[in-house]
């Protein structure tokens, strides 16, 4: 029996949300948005994946802030 997921990141990878929100936000406002280092000290997508895959509470701030983005609060921090 299949099942869908209903969880709306279902298929989208940390990467894929990470590069997003960088592209939309650039780095200050996102380390304005979820305060972490890796996004306001020498920020690059590979260290903050390192950080995120080990960090579940910033996981989650990301993954939030991704979710409210697309659906509809674009300017939403």
């Amino acid at each position: 029996m299949n099942q869908q997921s209903n969880d709306p990141l279902h298929g989208i990878t940390l990467k894929t949300i990470l590069e997003e929100l960088v592209k939309h936000y650039g780095w200050e406002e996102l380390g304005k948005a979820v305060e972490i280092r890796c996004f306001t000290h020498d920020p690059s997508i590979s260290s903050s994946l390192k950080f995120l895959r080990k960090t579940a509470w910033a996981r989650d701030k990301v993954e939030s802030l991704y979710l409210r983005w697309k659906m509809g609060g674009h300017n939403q921090q």
